[in-house]
């Protein structure tokens, strides 16, 4: 690593957050905390979720909401018994047409929501911890300049009959940390620059574009650094994150969006947006082109004619 970045890494890397939530709560003083939970068909896992965050609501949490993502299954029926305020992409914004993707629900969640800070988190995790919270806050709530805090964490691989203690996150380790190493190296002390638990400032987060899809996390991780510099950042461990994993050809169209998201942010023209992947039928493989979403959202501040602070 650079030296900056070693210099970084030690003093804006919680390996063991020991924040409690009345000290949080102390340190909040008049700000405000919305927890989003982006959704799409989740119906398994996004009570829980919520359920380890609705004990916070009143005191370190103000707003918990739901984005349900154009769900057909009972996701916001499950969200909403869990004590959840549910909001569907197509009411927030409703002059604008949703695009599919994370990126868009994420963006629209900043329309849908109040808080000063926003803590993010993936509404499929499986035996999600309620430390999760109190711990992205910490450095928003008790440091000064802070702007976006990742999570880190191991992540265990589920295959269908048995759990691999180490081997998820293979976009990150496949696609972003060699891509981040290589056009900007200054950022390969994050752990998890692709996780979907992290928190910001919505000064930021309303200043900035947000990329389609699944290249929103690096797109944010970009943009933070670009406007406020390693010293804007932080990252905190929390423990084991376990989630659905995706097929190989799902982590194809996945980090052609994240390649997008950080070509764009760092001035590399992208000669195109289509993506070829090749399946076996009967014997023979057959191309598959799919159309990868890259373009970006505006920031949300323009969109709703706010002034900068």
């Amino acid at each position: 690593m650079l030296p900056e970045t070693e210099r970084w890494f030690a003093d804006h890397t919680w390996h063991g957050p020991q924040w409690t939530v009345e000290e949080l709560v102390r340190a909040k003083g008049s700000r405000t905390v919305s927890v989003v939970l982006p959704a799409l068909n989740e119906e398994r896992t996004v009570a829980a979720v919520v359920a380890v965050v609705r004990p916070l609501l009143g005191t370190l949490v103000d707003e918990l909401v739901v984005v349900d993502s154009g769900s057909t299954d009972r996701t916001a029926a499950e969200a909403a018994g869990a004590g959840a305020r549910v909001v569907r992409r197509t009411d927030v914004l409703t002059d604008l047409e949703p695009v599919p993707g994370k990126g868009e629900v994420l963006w629209r969640s900043l329309a849908a929501t109040t808080g000063d800070l926003l803590v993010f988190l993936d509404s499929d995790l499986v035996d999600p911890d309620p430390g999760f919270v109190p711990a992205l806050l910490g450095p928003l709530l008790c440091g000064r300049g802070t702007h976006l805090v990742k999570g880190f964490y191991r992540r265990p691989l589920r295959l269908e009959s048995a759990e691999v203690g180490t081997g998820g996150g293979r976009v990150t380790e496949l696609v972003a940390r060699p891509l981040l190493a290589a056009l900007r190296p200054e950022l390969a002390g994050i752990v998890q620059p692709l996780g979907g638990e992290y928190a910001g400032t919505r000064e930021f987060l309303e200043s900035v574009p947000f990329a389609a899809g699944y290249g929103v996390e690096i797109g944010l991780l970009l943009d933070a650094h670009s406007r406020h510099g390693l010293a804007g950042l932080a990252q905190v461990n929390l423990g084991v994150r376990k989630h659905r994993n995706r097929s190989l050809l799902q982590l194809g169209v996945m980090a052609s969006q994240i390649l997008g998201a950080a070509l764009a942010r760092c001035g590399v023209p992208r000669q195109s947006d289509s993506l070829t992947q090749f399946s076996q039928v009967a014997g023979e493989w057959l191309p598959d082109t799919v159309e990868v979403a890259v373009a970006d959202r505006p920031p949300m501040r323009e969109v709703l004619g706010r002034a900068l602070p």
